[in-house]
C-alpha cells in the first residue's frame, strides 16, 4: 500500500488508469479509523485528486444523528487541509470492505470538489459511475451567477 502524502502520477485524460485497488485500500483502512459507536456502520472514503494525491475520510458520529459527518465530508476536509485541487474519483467502503453509494447529501458535496466527470467506484465487477449519473441536474458553484438577482 502507499503510505500518505506519497505523490501518485495520473494525466487527467488518463481516467481509465486510475488505481482502483489503492484507492479501495486506502478507503478500507480510512473505515478502521471511523467514529461509529452508534451505528456501527463504518465507512471510509479515498479520492484521488488531478495532480496525482490522494486524500482520506472515515464517517464521524454524532449522539445527535443529524450532527453526523459522513467520510465523504472527511474526505473534502482532507483535500482542504491539503490545500485543495479536483478530485477525479472516489472510492467509498463499508466496514465489511465493500463500496457503498454515497448520500444524497454527500453527492452534491463531492460535485462541488469533483465535477460531474468525477468517477465513483462501484466495486470489481461494476465500471465506475460518472458523479452527474448519481447526481443529474446538479446545482453547483458555476449556477451561483446565473441564478443570482443581482
Amino acid at each position: 500500500m502507499f503510505t500518505q502524502g506519497e505523490v501518485y502520477c495520473l494525466a487527467v485524460s488518463s481516467l481509465n488508469e486510475i488505481p482502483w485497488d489503492v484507492l479501495r485500500a486506502h478507503a478500507r483502512n480510512a473505515t478502521t479509523k471511523s467514529y461509529a459507536p452508534y451505528s456501527h456502520v463504518t465507512v471510509g472514503a479515498a479520492g484521488y485528486t488531478s495532480d496525482g494525491r490522494i486524500v482520506e475520510g472515515s464517517n464521524v458520529e454524532n449522539a445527535s444523528y443529524g450532527l453526523t459527518l459522513c467520510a465523504e465530508c472527511s474526505l473534502v476536509s482532507d483535500l482542504t487541509r491539503q490545500g485543495g485541487g479536483h478530485l477525479v474519483a472516489v472510492a467509498i467502503v463499508a466496514g465489511d470492505g465493500q463500496p457503498i453509494a454515497p448520500c444524497g447529501r454527500c453527492r452534491q458535496l463531492l460535485f462541488e470538489h469533483g465535477g460531474g466527470e468525477m468517477l465513483v467506484d462501484a466495486g470489481d465487477d461494476a465500471p465506475a459511475h460518472r458523479l452527474r449519473e448519481l447526481l443529474p441536474g446538479a446545482f453547483g458553484p458555476n449556477d451561483l451567477g446565473a441564478r443570482s438577482n443581482q
